[in-house]
């Protein structure tokens, strides 16, 4: 099973986030270059990233399922502005170089929203920054993530999705993550998951999933609100959770938590130890407090 989760990416860059995976017991991780909400990034250092990779070689973390994560300020969508999308072109470009010289091989991106823009024009507009973006030469590959459906989001389904593929040049450089909190707010029945990716297999196929944020939901299915909640403690359910988990269909896939952290503390060895014993934890609360005193 290949399973992390989201980690910091600060000072000492890929190698702190490496070292906080080993600590939660993962054997990957998610991280985003700088912070998600603004474009402030720092070079990277190569002795660091150097560093990191043995340190991950030594830990039994294959750098080859780890993930990166765009920053949400990316609108791919909307292209009434065209510099603004100009711009989130040029940023998710400069993303990708920063985790090739790393050696990452995937990074997620936010699809993106329509705003008042007819939405099939939108996703046209995302196959469009996504070719002006991608080239033979490019190595890790975008997936595009699938959305709640907050707001104008897109991507809110396997159709939406498939039409941006569909429209994309170089299709083996793009891929999709799915989001179980995401799943289930924008409609999707997680108790069903098989029927799910039966239904997924058939229309966009399977071998495009290469990633599975694991998150449990604050709100019902088909809420269209994107809320995360801790493993088991929202209204999917550790069991269903734990079934998508283990699915052999996405054995080779990594799974990433991004629950969220409670208080000040993040929960993800606990909830990784949950995963690993397919055991919910009542007093996950009490036991991280006990845990970080």
């Amino acid at each position: 099973m290949i399973i992390g989760s989201h980690v910091n990416f600060g000072s000492k860059q890929l190698l702190g986030s490496a070292e906080m995976a080993v600590s939660f017991g993962a054997n990957t991780f998610m991280f985003y270059t700088g912070a998600p909400q603004n474009t402030v990034r720092k070079d990277i250092d190569e002795t660091l990233t150097k560093k990191a990779k043995e340190y991950m070689e030594h830990h039994g973390i294959d750098i080859n399922n780890v993930i990166c994560h765009a920053p949400y300020i990316i609108n791919l969508a909307n292209k009434e502005k065209e510099d603004s999308w100009n711009f989130s072109i040029s940023f998710l470009k400069n993303e990708i170089n920063r985790i090739t010289q790393m050696g990452i091989n995937y990074i997620v991106v936010h699809p993106g929203n329509a705003l008042k823009l007819d939405r099939m024009e939108a996703l046209h507009n995302i196959a469009e920054a996504i070719n002006n973006i991608i080239t033979p030469e490019t190595k890790p590959m975008i997936l595009l993530e699938t959305m709640a459906g907050k707001g104008s989001e897109c991507g809110i389904n396997m159709y939406e999705l498939k039409e941006i593929l569909d429209n994309i040049d170089l299709k083996d450089k793009v891929g999709i993550c799915l989001d179980t909190c995401h799943l289930n707010d924008s409609g999707i029945d997680i108790s069903k998951f098989d029927e799910y990716l039966k239904e997924f297999d058939n229309y966009i196929g399977l071998e495009k999933v290469k990633c599975v944020h694991v998150n449990d939901s604050k709100n019902v299915m088909g809420s269209h609100k994107d809320r995360h909640a801790n493993l088991g403690y929202g209204t999917i359910g550790f069991d269903n959770l734990i079934n998508v988990i283990y699915n052999p269909k996405l054995k080779d896939v990594p799974k990433i938590l991004e629950t969220p952290w409670i208080g000040e503390y993040p929960p993800y060895k606990l909830e990784i130890d949950m995963i690993k014993n397919k055991k919910f934890n009542p007093n996950l609360e009490q036991e991280l407090m006990d845990l970080y005193k």
